[in-house]
């Protein structure tokens, strides 16, 4: 893809702006820099000191505002946990780039080495330093390990409070005022005293003294040298104390800028050009670039906005497709769906040319069985229907279901009642035809229509459903539920009819039953009531016994079944003088 040189050269001016600042961003992202900051007031033996606590909370307050990673603050610490706290932390050092350690209470210098005070020193003799105190050699020693900045800030130049007091084990050894000058041997490193070596520093008059607040006002100035940053400390120092303590710097850096917090960049305004340019470009892998480097901020949400639109589109497009394949697919199964129904109303209509060359008599017989096998056929349908709809229902479809299967058995009477009026009436239709042809013709004998297996079986599992022998479904198919559920009839009846198929016979038996046949069963914790099992129930306090009654003692429940036979359903038997007729081979009574 070409684009114009002024948009190429925009293109290319934002993608040095995204170096620029993800070199800045992971350079910033990849030091490691940690501090310890300690601050000595509450002295035991010697006057306390008002202002290294709060000075010490002041600076690191400062250095976690600057985005030091570990930032560890002690106050108040006797010589075991100075030493520890010292310990501790030249792990957290080990690999650290830029490393602190500042200080606040009482030093002191004996025979040129300095000491910082814990809080419980004593310092009876000058030999008791070496126990009592922490020296100054031991902090740098723990820094060596630090990667590009070791810088121990010293706010400890204070009268020595035990000059006085302390005997001298040695006439020769020296004891001075303040801090002796450092001699650094470890490069990278820089030590700042509160006042050059042999003066004392003043504690202050206000929350903090004058060199921890100066250090406040320039030390963490972004992108500003060290060396520049103490440089304005000093000249801030000599001004408050009317050039009375003057600030000293011990150590060496190289020739680079070396900044404890790096130069501040304006985020937002980077990310709203790099929107700009990524807007004019418009694709989705532009608006990637700009949220793989901005991942938060206003000018973030727009850019996901953005993104979100082109992938509607894209989703909307994808969608049209398949709407286009869908309809296709639609317009050919309609087409097949044609082509089929074409095809079975030429069959169809080839069946009706075959069947109007047949004879008349043929005609009506067949016309008959296809009518009586229909009628049959949609009245067991309905009843299949209501009684998926009856299970559906709670207690009340229920009822709906027995008063359905009653009607649907009582309507495919009817219906073999018709079949039998129906034969009837053809058979007399035929007995008169002979009266107007030649004596020379044979009678023709009626042939009496032959029921479908599939609505015989349909009717006896129908009235096996009502003596109470389930047959498990009602759909004309002939099997394992349905010979289980004659041969229960045949056990609780008295009969012996072939269970494997539905007979007419089979149908004359189980018809002849008014009422239930087969047994209602309930289980443990159950009784009959109209015809079925519901749960009985308990009273608070009382549990159910294995008879079935209900308890004052709470005996455990014993594992029985209990047989209950029904009430006999009332049906319409038949009455006296009732009508007798036959068909397809067998006779059947109302």
């Amino acid at each position: 893809m070409r684009f114009p040189p002024a948009f190429s050269a925009k293109l290319l001016g934002l993608a040095s702006l995204l170096m620029l600042t993800l070199a800045i961003s992971q350079s910033f992202a990849a030091d490691k820099r940690v501090a310890l900051v300690i601050g000595n007031s509450a002295y035991q033996r010697v006057n306390k000191l008002p202002n290294p606590s709060s000075d010490a909370a002041a600076i690191a307050a400062l250095l976690k505002q600057s985005g030091f990673d570990v930032v560890e603050s002690r106050h108040d610490l006797a010589v075991n946990d100075m030493r520890r706290a010292i310990r501790d932390f030249s792990d957290k050092a080990r690999d650290a780039d830029i490393a602190v350690v500042f200080y606040a209470g009482h030093g002191m210098e004996v025979d040129g080495v300095n000491y910082l005070l814990p809080v419980d020193a004593a310092l009876e003799r000058d030999i008791d330093v070496e126990d009592e105190a922490v020296s100054l050699d031991r902090i740098i020693k723990v820094l060596e390990s630090v990667k590009r900045l070791r810088l121990v800030i010293l706010d400890a130049c204070r009268d020595n409070p035990f000059a006085n007091s302390m005997k001298r084990t040695i006439a020769t050894r020296s004891i001075g005022r303040g801090l002796a000058k450092v001699e650094v041997s470890v490069s990278d490193t820089m030590i700042a005293f509160a006042a050059k070596a042999g003066s004392t520093a003043a504690d202050g008059d206000g929350k903090n003294s004058p060199f921890t607040t100066a250090i406040i006002h320039n030390l963490t100035t972004p992108g500003l040298d060290l060396r520049i940053a103490f440089g304005r400390v000093r000249d801030e120092v000599l001004k408050s104390t009317g050039n009375r303590q003057e600030p000293f710097m011990y150590g060496s850096l190289g020739g680079d800028t070396v900044a404890l917090v790096p130069p501040s960049i304006d985020l937002t305004a980077v990310a709203r050009q790099d929107y700009e340019f990524a807007a004019q470009i418009g694709t989705k892998q532009a608006w990637d670039s700009f949220l793989s480097v901005h991942t938060t901020g206003l000018y973030a949400d727009l850019a996901r906005a953005q993104y979100g639109k082109l992938q509607a589109a894209e989703q909307a497009s994808s969608n049209a497709d398949d709407a286009r394949r869908r309809a296709e697919e639609q317009a050919k199964f309609k087409a097949e769906d044609f082509r089929r129904q074409l095809q079975e109303q030429g069959a169809r209509q080839t069946e009706e040319v075959k069947q109007r060359l047949t004879e008349q008599a043929k005609r009506e017989l067949d016309e008959a069985r296809r009518q009586v096998a229909e009628n049959s056929k949609r009245e067991l349908d309905e009843a299949r229907r209501q009684v998926e709809e009856a299970k559906r229902q709670a207690d009340e479809a229920r009822r709906q279901v027995e008063e359905a299967k009653r009607q649907a058995v009582e309507e495919a009477r009817q219906k073999v009642e018709q079949a039998k009026r129906e034969s009837k009436e053809q058979a007399i239709a035929l007995a008169v035809v002979p009266a107007t042809q030649p004596t020379s013709q044979p009678t023709p004998v009626a042939t009496p229509p032959a029921m479908d297996p599939a609505d015989l079986g349909r009717l006896l599992q129908a009235h096996l459903k009502r003596v109470g022998c389930d047959p498990e479904t009602t759909d004309g198919n002939w099997g394992d539920g349905s010979k289980k559920a004659l041969a229960q009839f045949n056990s609780n009846a008295g009969t012996k009819f072939d269970v494997k198929v539905a007979s007419l016979d089979a149908l004359d038996g189980v018809r002849a039953k008014t009422g239930r046949v087969c047994p209602l069963v309930c289980g443990k914790g159950q009784r009959p009531e109209n015809d079925r099992c519901i749960q009985i129930s308990c009273d608070k306090g009382l549990v159910l016994g294995s008879d079935g009654a209900c308890r004052k003692r709470p005996d455990p429940p014993v594992q029985s079944a209990v047989r209950h036979e029904p009430s006999a359903r009332t049906s319409a038997a038949p009455a006296g003088g009732s009508k007798c007729f036959t068909f397809n081979g067998k006779r059947f009574c109302e």
